[in-house]
């Protein structure tokens, strides 16, 4: 494929890309090299449209999100990043919200809370989209997305359009068919319950859980969220700083002083000064305590430092 075709193309249906620009500027984490090209369909027709070009021309391409849940690598990635954040409307029809899959997480969540539905409480808090959302099962607060999900419309990995429904979506912790099959979600439906008189309002609660939210997660710094998840019977976050790792510091990057949790970017951090925290914490707390953290965050592009991987493990989950 000669790079100008693509671009012809994209300029021809009017769609928004830029060329060779650095991937910090749209990750919540602000650490990604530059992308041969980002590109920004407005709606579900254009992504299928340049999913369809990028395969049938054999273009290396990743579809993306808010960016609130990766790290890129600092080489950067070569070819299109495609991301769906302009595709995000949304609507709500008595208790079934139906919303594109670049729409906002907690826009939709917040949305659902004033009209007094309840089961999107936890989410009006996480800062990415629906597609990414239903793909990781995203959650927070005891409450997660296959619990509102009722059914979706996808692109299986040949580019065919499939509905799929609740039990076809093989649901599991931060785990779902996307994920595993390599599926883009175009949008999804979720079913909701109005609030009833006894029940705590949910705008309310959802307040609360963003108190909650504000109080105990480092927010005032650049970063993915938690970066492993939650080992069976445990805390990610509470083993890190069992094994005294609480603020260290590689390069930029800091594991944070708030919540051991998460990886905080506190000076201009690089992708590789987090991914040897990464393997410091998975290596640290598999020696101390025989658990090895498994990494929630998604990767993009290519790493000089592994992931820490021992021996004859076996899989806790």
């Amino acid at each position: 494929m000669i790079k100008m075709e693509f671009e012809l193309y994209l300029k021809n249906l009017n769609i928004e890309f830029l060329k060779d620009h650095p991937l910090k500027d749209f990750t919540t984490f602000k650490i990604g090299g530059k992308a041969r090209y980002i590109v920004f369909p407005r709606n579900t027709k254009q992504l299928v449209e340049v999913l369809t070009l990028a395969k049938d021309e054999a273009i290396n391409y990743i579809v993306v999100g808010n960016c609130s849940n990766v790290l890129i690598s600092d080489k950067g990635f070569n070819g299109a990043i495609i991301t769906t954040v302009k595709i995000d409307s949304f609507k709500i029809d008595g208790n079934l919200i139906e919303a594109d899959c670049g729409a906002m997480l907690s826009q939709v969540a917040r949305k659902a809370c004033e009209k007094g539905l309840k089961g999107l409480e936890f989410a009006v808090g996480i800062p990415g989209t629906v597609g990414g959302a239903v793909y990781m099962n995203a959650g927070a607060y005891d409450g997660e997305i296959k619990d509102v999900f009722e059914w979706a419309e996808v692109l299986d990995k040949n580019l065919n359009i499939l509905k799929l429904s609740k039990s076809e979506m093989k649901f599991s912790y931060r785990h779902s068919r996307l994920k595993e099959e390599k599926m883009v979600l175009l949008r999804a439906v979720f079913s909701l319950e109005f609030a009833s008189k006894e029940d705590i309002s949910p705008l309310q609660k959802a307040i609360e859980f963003s108190k909650r939210r504000r109080e105990k997660q480092p927010l005032s710094y650049p970063s993915a969220g938690s970066v492993f998840k939650r080992p069976p019977n445990n805390f990610a976050g509470k083993l890190i700083e069992d094994a005294s790792l609480k603020g260290y510091r590689i390069g930029g990057a800091c594991i944070s002083e708030k919540h051991a949790g998460f990886i905080v970017n506190v000076e201009d951090a690089k992708a590789e000064d987090v991914r040897k925290l990464i393997y410091l914490a998975q290596k640290t707390v598999y020696e101390k305590f025989g658990i090895l953290l498994e990494p929630e965050i998604q990767f993009i592009g290519e790493f000089e430092t592994p992931l820490f991987m021992p021996e004859n493990v076996q899989n806790r989950r």
